[in-house]
Formats: structure tokens, sequence, C-alpha cells
């Protein structure tokens, strides 16, 4: 669009300017261009500062080496360093967000580079900690990872009990220890739910009559309130140490969950969700997760009810409002980058496609990040068509990378190989809570157990949003199958990442023992690691009990059970977290640490001709450990302290999850426990199962829903 005369076209050139920041800066991971003969590595760094500012530039240095090498330090010490002008990606009369786009080459060794950004000082006068750097893995290293969820705060939470994001102190410690290339957001990497306590929703909520709150117009002061409320959450949140500190230095991918919008979007009923409000909202929040979480630029409008042509997607986005681009800059005809796997159509409650995104972690670590919210409903959680994309991408990019990608890890928002509730959801869906419901509506009774959205029981939503939830089981097998099937085609691992559950926990798919498939044989072998949250308060200790006793032995279909795995051997740092029997559910702080195995065996790197000790007698079920990586699986595991790689099979990966010992430490101390993920050695020969019938059919139904109109796809059924 033409640019505001009242704040003007960057100007650029003068590097001695005074650059005054508001938030920042946030480095983001972006994807790798691998060819025979180089690898580059692509990011990206944002800042926002006050409008009207000379184009700020960044200056890009190789240090050399981890760990310092003298003979190639010499030959990078004099490096000058080298000028990436920012891009513009937002402007209005309170803010600027700028991008600096990084592309560099991968070296024979992990290398760690450093940035600075001349003139740069904080508005609020903070202290400036820079340079900062960030480390780059060497061209034949798969990237060392950090998995995270639920950064934040939900409403209510007692701050005397639980002092701000502590354990990221801790995951500055292992960063320092060992580097992170990447850190990866799970999704709720803020919590906006406030919005309706504190917030321009406030008044709105309060509304007592449902029908007068789904009928509520979302005008342009509403979206201007909203829009306001947003922003200057992500500052704050993004500015808040020491995540501040990791935000600079390691670099970021990410999804997003409710939280990063409201708790429960999505998964309210569908009429409720319809309504003016969510759909604005929606909008809103997916203009500031594009620009802090993504550092691209966001929509030209978002959605009102004053403006018509915002109500409904036009070319895949909200239609344009003349009112919010009034004196505003908002960059135009950016290509699409070329990690998000971008949706057919628009969200159902949000005028945008979902974006999903694939990444090449290094050498041999493809991965999927799925939006599981853009397109969420309380019957769905993608469109199937979604899904089609998405493994056509994965085909794509295994096809092209000739043999090297050996793992695939997969982020969800939630849990996929979790203990079922089902029996919750029937008594709180039941009859017996109509009376209830009725008393709350006359009477104000029981007021914490309904929600103040759509007057349904509270945790609904919470379990709507699973998996395992009885509307989403369909689609969550035949999700779950063709994974499997992506892993026996291309002998690749597949890892699984979830968050949001508030509790650590390693779910695992895996066949049938009475196949006779050893783990690193099973493409079948899935394991979900659950690391939530970082930062928000765990459950009762009741509750991760509770769920620890649903651990039952669950059969996907004839060839694959599921169930969790014995991890937490002792209560971590002697504090006492769940009950002494409970081996699988955690309810403390805690974050993931995921390193690949980079020591040979004795016998080679072949995991198809591996030593007998790798093998051991398939159990009968897998309430024990699957293969030896499995065994001693605890604090007294090698990968426990969260940055060995020498435990597993060569090629395969070492998982740490890292526990909080004490929440008023602020410190952020932690205890790990540890085990190991083998690489995949399919082998069709050794694999008796053959694909059911059914599982066939379901499959290719799903299939082929993506090609038919939206009217005549079918509804996710139990």
């Amino acid at each position: 669009m033409a640019e505001p005369t009242h704040l003007g076209a960057a100007v650029a050139g003068d590097s001695n300017a005074q650059i005054d920041v508001i938030c920042g800066p946030l480095i983001n991971f972006k994807n790798m261009n691998v060819t025979p003969s180089s690898s580059i590595w692509r990011g990206s760094v944002l800042i926002v500062t006050n409008p009207g500012q000379t184009q700020p530039r960044l200056i890009l240095r190789r240090l050399g080496p981890v760990g310092g090498n003298p003979s190639i330090n010499g030959s990078v010490s004099n490096d000058q360093g080298i000028t990436i002008d920012g891009l513009r990606l937002f402007e209005d009369p309170g803010k600027a967000f700028w991008r600096f786009s990084i592309s560099l080459p991968l070296e024979s060794y992990e290398a760690r580079w450093e940035y600075s950004i001349p003139g740069f000082q904080y508005v609020e006068g903070q202290e400036v900690k820079s340079p900062w750097d960030f480390v780059v893995p060497s061209i034949n290293q798969s990237m060392r990872l950090m998995f995270h969820s639920c950064n934040g705060f939900s409403v209510g939470t007692d701050m005397n009990a639980w002092l701000g994001p502590n354990l990221w102190n801790d995951v500055v410690r292992m960063h320092a220890q060992k580097p992170f290339h990447v850190m990866i957001g799970g999704g709720d990497q803020l919590y906006n739910d406030g919005i309706r306590v504190d917030g321009p929703l406030k008044e709105w909520t309060s509304i007592s009559n449902p029908h007068k709150r789904r009928t509520h117009n979302f005008d342009n002061d509403m979206r201007a309130r909203c829009d306001e409320y947003y922003y200057k959450n992500y500052v704050r949140w993004y500015s808040i140490e020491p995540f501040k500190a990791a935000n600079g230095r390691i670099p970021q991918v990410n999804v997003w969950d409710d939280h990063d919008i409201i708790d429960g979007f999505g998964s309210y009923t569908d009429h409720f969700m319809r309504c003016s409000v969510f759909r604005g909202i929606g909008g809103v929040a997916f203009k500031y997760y594009c620009l802090f979480q993504h550092h691209v630029a966001p929509p030209m409008s978002t959605y009102t009810t004053d403006a018509p042509q915002t109500m409904h997607a036009v070319n895949g986005t909200a239609g344009a409002d003349p009112r919010q681009m009034e004196n505003t800059f908002v960059l135009e005809n950016q290509a699409e980058d070329d990690s998000w796997i971008v949706g057919n159509r628009p969200g159902p409650y949000v005028e945008e496609k979902s974006r999903n995104l694939y990444m090449r972690l290094g050498k041999r670590i493809a991965f999927i990040g799925v939006d599981a919210r853009t397109e969420r409903t309380r019957h769905q959680v993608n469109y199937p068509d979604t899904y089609n994309l998405i493994f056509s991408r994965l085909e794509r990019e295994v096809a092209a990378a000739n043999g090297d990608i050996r793992h695939l890890v997969v982020l969800l928002g939630v849990p996929i190989a979790y203990p079922r509730l089902a029996w919750l959801e029937n008594i709180l869906s039941s009859p017996i809570i109509a009376p209830i419901r009725l008393l709350n509506k006359r009477f104000g009774f029981a007021g914490g157990l309904f929600n103040q959205f759509d007057g349904q029981v509270d945790l609904l939503d919470d379990l709507d949003d699973h998996y395992t939830a009885r509307q989403h089981k369909r689609e969550r097998k035949v999700f779950i199958q063709r994974l499997q099937e992506f892993a026996k085609a291309n002998s690749v691992r597949v890892t699984i990442l979830g968050g949001d559950v508030h509790l650590a926990a390693i779910g695992r798919f895996y066949s049938n023992p009475k196949l006779g498939l050893q783990s690193v044989n099973d493409p079948r072998y899935m394991v979900n690691i659950i690391s939530s949250a970082i930062t928000n308060k765990p459950p009762p200790k009741a509750v991760a009990n509770l769920l620890a006793r649903r651990n039952k032995l669950h059969h996907l279909d004839p060839n694959t059970d599921e169930t969790l795995m014995d991890l937490f051997d002792q209560q971590p740092g002697g504090q006492e977290k769940s009950a002494s029997w409970n081996k699988v559910t955690m309810p403390s702080r805690n974050y993931a640490c995921i390193t690949e195995v980079d020591a040979p065996v004795a016998n080679g790197d072949d995991p198809a001709q591996q030593n007998d000790i790798t093998f051991i007698a398939l159990p009968k079920d897998g309430h024990s450990p699957l293969h030896t990586g499995e065994t001693n699986a605890g604090a007294k595991h090698s990968a426990a302290d969260g940055f060995s790689n020498n435990s597993g099979i060569y090629g395969g990966l070492d998982i740490a999850i890292r526990v909080e010992v004490d929440p008023q430490n602020r410190k952020g101390t932690t205890e790990g426990y540890g085990f190991s993920i083998p690489p995949l050695a399919y082998d069709p020969t050794k694999d008796n199962a053959r694909p059911t019938s059914q599982s066939h059919s379901v499959l290719s139904e799903f299939q082929r829903a993506g090609s038919r109109p939206q009217s005549a796809r079918p509804q996710t059924v139990n």
C-alpha cells in the first residue's frame, strides 16, 4: 500500500543513528537449503521500535567453532561481518516491526555467530546485553533441540507460589554448557486469557444472557482495543527475563495453540465459536502471531462487523478495511516462506489459512509443525486436505534428500498418545449436568464449574482439545496410520512432540508384541514426548495420579498398541510431586532436550547390524521397556543430563526431560530423566502385519475427502 505520509519511508544509511527499541531482539530459524555440495542456514531477527525510525541495520559476524579450535579460529578472527538492512513489516503510529533476514553457509564445524544492531537502545532504559550470539550445526550434524510449551500463566494463578518463568534460567545454563541449535515452541508461547478478565472483553464476558453475548458486535473500536491488548501483552511477556535472554540467542520455531488466542479457542460449541467477538479476536491474535512468532507481515486488516468485507476471506485472508489501513504501513506482495505449508482454505473461525511448517533440522532430521488451531472445531483438528498437503510435502522432501533424512519430528499442540478420560467426558456431557447448569444460570450455583463463554462445563473444552476425545478418535487413528506408512516407506523414525497438559509424560505407539518386531525394526514405534508446562503451574498431584491409574494398554488397531512409559523413577530433588508408585506422569514444570546420538557402536553405524546388546527379549506389553534405550530409563540414564548423546544407537535420539525441583527457587534448578529412541531400520520381511481392510477403507475415505467440496465432507465421528 502507499506510504502513510506521517510515517514516511525508512531512511537508510546512517549507521550512527539511535534505534529506539520497544521489544527484541527475537531470533527465529526458518529452514535450510541443502544441496549435495552445501547447506545454507536461514533465519531472521525481529525488533519492535518506535515509529519513524531510521532503517536499522544488523551486523553479523562469524566467531568460529564452538569449543574453540585455534587453527580454525585464526582463519575467521578478522571477520569484519556482514551488514543486513532491516525490512519493515508493519508500522502504525505506535510501533514498527523490522525483520533482518539471515542466510549463512554451514561449515565443517559447529559454528558460533554473533550479531549486533548499531544504535540499539531500549526506550524504557533497560540494559542492552549485546552483541548476541547463536550457534548453528556443522554441515554433517543434526540440530540439538529444546522443546517447550505453555510458557505463561493461566488467569488466577497464585503468583506468590509460582514466581515467574524461572525454568528459563536452566535453559540458558544448558545452552551455555552445550548449545541448542533451535528451541521449539509447542503452543501457548504466551497467555492472552486476561483479555476477558482485565482487558477489553471484560464487559462482554460479563453479559449474562448467552444470546446477547453470542450476537454482540465486534466493531472497529472493540477491534482496536483488542489489538492494543494483544500487542502490549506480547511486548510485556517477551521482555521478561530470563525468557528474553533465550529469545535473542536460541533460534525459535513455533506453532500456536488456544492460549495464544484465548483459552479453548476452537473447542467450544460451533454456534458460539461463530460469534463475532470470537472471530474478531481470532483475527487480531493471528496478526500478532505472524509478527512476533514468525517474523512475517500480518494481514492488511482483521475481522470487524462494521466492515463487511473483513467478515469473509478473500483469496485466503480478510478483506481490506480502509480505517485499519489509515496511517499504517503493511508490507505487501511478500513471497510465502518455503517453510510454510499453507492450507487450501480459511479456518472456520479465523479468516485465514492455516500455516503448517516443514523444516530441515540439520543433516538427518526433518520437522513438521502442525497448525492444529486455525482449522480446529469441536469435531475436527485439521481439514483432510491439509493432512494431504503435509504428507505430499514430506514425500517430496524425503525423496530430494536422497536418504539423508532418518528422523521425522512432528510437533502437535496437544498429546496424541495419552490416557483416555472418556468416562469423565461422558459424565460432564450427560443429562445429570443439566439441572446444575440451570441452577448456575439462575443463581450462580457452582460458578467455577462452567465457563463464561458458552455455558458448558469448563473442563470440556480441554477434553475436547485432545486427540483422544471421542470426537477426534477417528481423525487421530488415520493420522497415526499415515505416519506409520510414511515410516515404513522411507525407513524414517517418527517422533512426536506435544504439550498443553501441564505435566511431563512419555507416550508411545508400538507394534503388538505378537508381531515379534524389535523397536529398531518397528515403524509403528513412535514416541510422543509430552513436555508441559515450562512456566504455567502444574495440575494437583491427585490429577497426575488419576491419569497414571488410567494408563491402560490401548489398541489403536490390531497391529498397534499404545501406553505411557515408566520414566520418573524418583521424585525430583527429593521433592514429592506425585505418588511414589506413579512412574508415568510428572506434575512439575519441565522442558525437553533432544540430541542425536553421534557415537558409533562397536561394530559400525548401521542400526540393522547391531550387536546383541541392542536387543532385549520382547515384553508382553508396553508397561515394560521395549528396547535397551528404555531400560533403566529415568534419573540415572546417561541421557538425563540433557546434553550427553552417547547412550543409544548411533543415529538415534537421546531424550531428557528436565523437571523443576522447587518453584520457589528462582534459579530454576532441575533434575533430569532420560531415555533414548533408536533409529529405524525397517525390513518388510520381518513385519508380519498386513494393513486391515478397515484401516485401508478409513484411510482412503480420509484421502478422498480432500478433493470434495467442504459441504460434502464427512464430519469427524467417534
